[in-house]
């Protein structure tokens, strides 16, 4: 069975795990990549524009699964980038209160 990780004790900071906030901010931004991309086929009179996906994802064009494979793939990279720029920055100023 798995453990449960205690509270900290009162005082020491809690910090960020970096590898459970890497996979849920890529699992969070591949699941958002593909609701938009969904939404595009199924709902195309939609009044969104799509390619602004294209600022964020590079390489990224409408539509083919080349390039929606690309897309999946750079919005899994980016969850983890933002994860291991984030999490060790706020575990370095939390930890220092």
């Amino acid at each position: 069975m798995a453990k449960i990780p205690s509270a900290p004790a009162r005082g020491a900071p809690h910090l960020i795990p970096v590898v459970a906030l890497g996979l849920s901010l890529s699992l969070f931004l591949a699941i958002s990549y593909t609701l938009c991309i969904a939404g595009y086929v199924l709902l195309p009179a939609l009044p969104i524009k799509h390619s602004a996906l294209a600022i964020f994802l590079p390489g990224f064009e409408l539509l083919s699964w080349r390039t929606f494979l690309l897309g999946l793939v750079e919005s899994l990279g980016w969850g983890w980038y933002v994860a291991l720029i984030f999490g060790p920055l706020y575990n370095f100023f939390v930890s220092r209160r």
